[in-house]
């Protein structure tokens, strides 16, 4: 660590600024349900929830859980107190909504997005309110999500808009999926790749 607070992050990694954002009491948008989609409660195997979490998230290196095992992926798909919802379009799944009630007292909204399929569409907004209703049916105290600097530019303005509001940040430093996992190397390119 330098004096000036500079860090140098390793060759192969990526550095994060995280934000972590709470919701206290239900806010809705008021957002309709755009043309043509239909919201949905999932109940996907692992490899339909992989191809989901591929499509919504690749191209922001979302890799939490695609190095999960299968049985530890499944575990947590399966889990009571994990609820998954979509918007179908066409017959296809095109948005995530994972809401994570494994902390007494609170709902995690463990991932949120839509495909390129729904970006721009209002359907964010509708899912959002979906997402504040269904938290907020438990006897919850605390709605809380995390986002981070290599996420969507408009995800932090997006979770504001929405109700949340930061709490804490956090720096963090983890392997670059690109270089450690196989990612496809075009992916995410408003993030330097730097090889080791």
């Amino acid at each position: 660590m330098l004096s000036d607070g500079f860090h140098d992050v390793p060759p192969g990694k990526v550095a994060m600024v995280v934000t972590y954002l709470e919701m206290r009491a239900p806010q809705s948008r008021g957002a309709s349900l755009p043309a043509g989609l239909e919201f949905v409660e999932l109940k996907p195997d692992v490899a339909t929830y992989r191809d989901l979490f591929r499509r919504v998230g690749e191209d922001w290196l979302w890799y939490g859980r695609t190095l999960l095992s299968d049985a530890a992926l499944a575990a947590i798909l399966e889990d009571p107190l994990v609820r998954l919802f979509t918007l179908m379009k066409d017959g296809r799944a095109e948005a995530l909504l994972e809401l994570d009630f494994r902390e007494g007292g609170a709902c995690e909204l463990a991932y949120f997005g839509l495909t390129p399929a729904l970006i721009g569409s209002g359907a964010g907004a509708y899912l959002m309110d979906r997402a504040v209703e269904h938290a907020f049916a438990a006897p919850i105290e605390r709605f809380h999500v995390h986002t981070c600097s290599i996420d969507s530019p408009q995800a932090l303005s997006f979770y504001q808009r929405s109700g949340f509001v930061p709490v804490m940040q956090k720096i963090e430093i983890d392997d670059d999926p690109r270089v450690a996992h196989g990612y496809d190397r075009s992916l995410a390119p408003h993030v330097p790749i730097i090889d080791p």
